[in-house]
């Protein structure tokens, strides 16, 4: 760098830290992100859950069909639930067509967030690995890559020495107790800042007009009509929602939580199948970046990656027993390191900082709830599984679209919750592998 290059530089990083603490020392002149609003009787959408999927419908809700009377409401805060407890990886490298086309549509929205929210989200294309430990899980990767590659989606199977020149840290070695014979490769995965993400959504949601309400629990869902003694059960219409904050009107709720998805639909007479379990995560110390793409093994029910800051963020399977802790357990610690250092044994030194839990939805076949339910102007967006993060996007986006055209919208519609009556499954179990 030249001397006139230095010195502008280092003036500029000396005013940058100046203005910084100037602005910290000057009290409540920060501007917030989005407004606080008083709550008012009526919206024409009221959506519960302040995760990524509530707020991306919000968002899309104004910005694609001009819909801006909208409320979001949590009984925390935004970003509280499974947005912020999750290793934030995504891709679109799915089982069955439905799949593929939903997920590689959120991968697209993910591409252009930044430019689209006008805000850092930090998205950081990586390559996504799922290693194949046996002649089984091989062919399941050769059909995955099939069915991808008929859909345009960039994936392919490779093998040991391939994945050793993409992650040079795995041990491809064939006298280890599970060797690696090979990996479904899809190079647009990666991972975002989950936190962006809500913030980004968020703002951009407040700056369109909708209104955001933390601390908002919801009691029940209020509906009429149905062959219920209250009103609810098969059939009935929304009329809105009873909140710790009172009584709101609306002819349109949607249930976009993650957790407590099935308790809240039960409000509204209509159960789901779901059952929830809990997801444990664990992050170490930052070290230097030596891992550049994001590995999952399914038979080790592991996944890796690293962040920019050099921290390798892992994750494994649902707990067993389904549950609404959210607290780690040492079991999973022992079992997660073990698994982990069978791949890389290198990293056996590094230490763990901290761990935590979130809340998963598992329905039967893997795949999502979406769309409109047999009580009117009552939709669902939930039973995510581990799949929530990756579909926030194209969630919010089909969720607003079916809103404003009244039916479900062509890309969810095998989505529904009559599949499971009807027999006709959206089977992505294959797909999971250990969840990412």
């Amino acid at each position: 760098m030249c001397n006139v290059c230095l010195v502008s530089a280092q003036s500029y990083y000396r005013y940058s830290a100046a203005s910084l603490v100037r602005q910290g020392l000057k009290s409540g002149s920060w501007p917030r992100m989005w407004r606080r609003h008083t709550l008012k009787s009526h919206y024409d959408v009221i959506i519960i859950g302040g995760g990524i999927h509530g707020l991306a419908t919000a968002y899309y809700l104004a910005k694609n069909h001009g819909i801006t009377n909208v409320a979001v409401v949590d009984k925390g805060y935004l970003g509280g639930g499974g947005s912020g407890r999750n290793t934030a990886i995504v891709r679109s490298n799915y089982l069955t067509p439905e799949g593929v086309a939903f997920y590689d549509r959120s991968l697209e929205l993910y591409n252009t967030m930044a430019t689209d929210l006008n805000l850092n989200v930090m998205f950081s294309r990586r390559g996504h690995l799922t290693l194949a430990h046996t002649d089984s899980a091989l062919r399941t990767m050769n059909w995955r890559a099939e069915v991808n590659k008929l859909a345009g989606v960039d994936s392919s199977v490779i093998g040991p020495q391939e994945v050793k020149e993409l992650a040079p840290s795995l041990d491809v070695s064939t006298g280890t107790r599970y060797p690696i014979l090979g990996a479904l490769y899809h190079p647009p995965g990666g991972i975002v800042r989950h936190d962006a993400v809500v913030w980004g959504y968020a703002r951009a949601a407040d700056h369109l007009g909708v209104e955001l309400h933390q601390e908002t629990e919801v009691l029940d869902i209020l509906v009429t009509g149905g062959e219920g003694p209250d009103g609810k059960g098969h059939g009935g219409k929304v009329t809105g929602i009873r909140t710790n904050r009172g009584d709101i009107s609306s002819p349109v709720v949607v249930n976009c939580t993650a957790g407590w998805a099935s308790l809240i639909s039960n409000m509204a007479g209509v159960p789901l199948p779901i059952t929830t379990h809990p997801l444990q995560a664990a992050v170490t110390e930052p070290c230097k970046v030596f891992l550049p793409t994001v590995v999952v093994s399914g038979s080790l029910h592991v996944y890796v990656s690293q962040t920019d800051r050099g921290e390798l963020v892992f994750g494994a399977s649902v707990d067993p027993v389904g549950t609404y802790r959210v607290n780690g357990t040492l079991e999973f610690i022992e079992e997660l390191a073990g698994h982990v250092l069978e791949l890389m044994p290198g990293i056996s030194k590094m230490r763990l900082l901290r761990q935590w839990s979130g809340l998963c939805d598992m329905t039967p076949d893997y795949s999502p709830v979406m769309g409109y339910t047999q009580v009117a102007g009552y939709l669902v967006d939930v039973g995510w599984g581990t799949y929530g993060f990756k579909a926030g996007p194209v969630s919010g986006e089909t969720m607003a679209e079916s809103i404003a055209i009244g039916r479900n919208a062509d890309l969810i519609s095998s989505f529904g919750i009559e599949r499971f009556t009807e027999g006709d499954l959206v089977g992505e179990k294959g797909a999971a592998a250990v969840g990412h």
